[in-house]
């Protein structure tokens, strides 16, 4: 049997779950679960793997991760490993832990970031270990509600922002969002014995296929290949496509909606996953926080605007096709 797809670049948003042998556990008690969430901020600031969400349950684990450095196979292996170590040290055991490989599902942030945060965090009110969330100590759901500093590491701010684009709105925002219920489609997908590789809109999901595996089944591929246009490239097609000269792009003025420099600067963040100061020296931005505002906006604007929404998936398959090319 063939290995899943593995799909890694600069910038991927990634599901990431591993169960125990057998069905056996893989927490039994605090040392253990407190290990692995040590493991997590670990990864977190070697290989700088951003953790949005998380949850550790008896037998299995649920991870929401990004990788700026597209290194997610790097990042697992270490996990999985070193706590399969210090575990087995532990309990005086010896062997594999896990049933083998982690699984894991590109995922497109636009269509199901927020909804893979509900789905991880509300796994032990699934599993009927808890009657509400705030009492599971083992997510990250109380990281998003606490502001202690021992939360520094995991990764919220993005998702919170995309709830709400006011600051003092986000934590009850995030609170309403999570008493809903999962979506049955979602649900579904999870509930599936083989996992999909790819999880996103036709769009997200075309592109991945048609630029990088055409002609082949998932099964078909066996390495990962870099999806990330260049700078310049996202530039260039989002000039043509708003049909304005690159010196627009430029152009920053209080109070205007400059959609083609806030696209531009949004798929650098994206389909790059770039980081503020490569951002802000490729539009002039001497400001970490404007380049943030920026994204935050844009977030915005796709989640309130079917118009918007439509417009970033044209312009993802543009630079699919312009990648093709070079």
């Amino acid at each position: 049997m063939s290995r899943p797809l593995r799909i890694e670049y600069p910038g991927a948003w990634h599901h990431v779950m591993n169960r125990g042998r057998r069905g056996e556990p893989v927490f039994t008690g605090r040392p253990d679960y407190a290990a692995f969430t040590s493991l997590l901020k670990e990864a977190s600031e070697l290989w700088n793997l951003r953790v949005a969400a998380y949850c550790l349950m008896p037998t299995h684990y649920h991870l929401l991760v990004q990788t700026p450095e597209a290194n997610i196979s790097r990042c697992m292996r270490h996990i999985d490993g070193v706590y399969t170590q210090r575990f087995n040290r532990l309990h005086q055991f010896d062997g594999p832990l896990f049933r083998g490989r982690y699984k894991s599902i590109l995922l497109d942030a636009d269509s199901y970031l927020l909804q893979l945060v509900r789905y991880i965090h509300r796994n032990p009110l699934r599993a009927e270990l808890v009657d509400r969330l705030e009492a599971y100590k083992w997510s990250s759901h109380r990281g998003y509600l606490s502001r202690a500093k021992g939360w520094s590491w995991l990764h919220k701010a993005y998702v919170l922002s995309m709830l709400s684009a006011r600051p003092r709105g986000r934590l009850e925002a995030y609170r309403n969002f999570m008493r809903l219920e999962d979506q049955a489609t979602l649900l579904g997908v999870f509930n599936q014995k083989k996992w999909p590789s790819i999880l996103g809109s036709e769009g997200f999901i075309g592109q991945i296929k048609e630029r990088f595996f055409p002609g082949k089944t998932h099964d078909e591929v066996s390495q990962s290949r870099d999806l990330a246009p260049e700078p310049e490239r996202i530039k260039q097609v989002v000039c043509a496509f708003y049909q304005v000269d690159e010196n627009r792009l430029m152009v920053s003025k209080r109070g205007v909606f400059n959609e083609p420099r806030n696209m531009a600067i949004y798929l650098m963040r994206r389909l790059r996953g770039a980081g503020l100061n490569e951002i802000g020296k490729e539009f002039d931005m001497h400001k970490y926080s404007s380049v943030s505002s920026v994204i935050e906006r844009m977030n915005v604007q796709i989640s309130r605007d079917p118009d918007v929404r439509k417009r970033v998936d044209k312009l993802r398959n543009l630079l699919g096709k312009s990648q093709e090319k070079t």
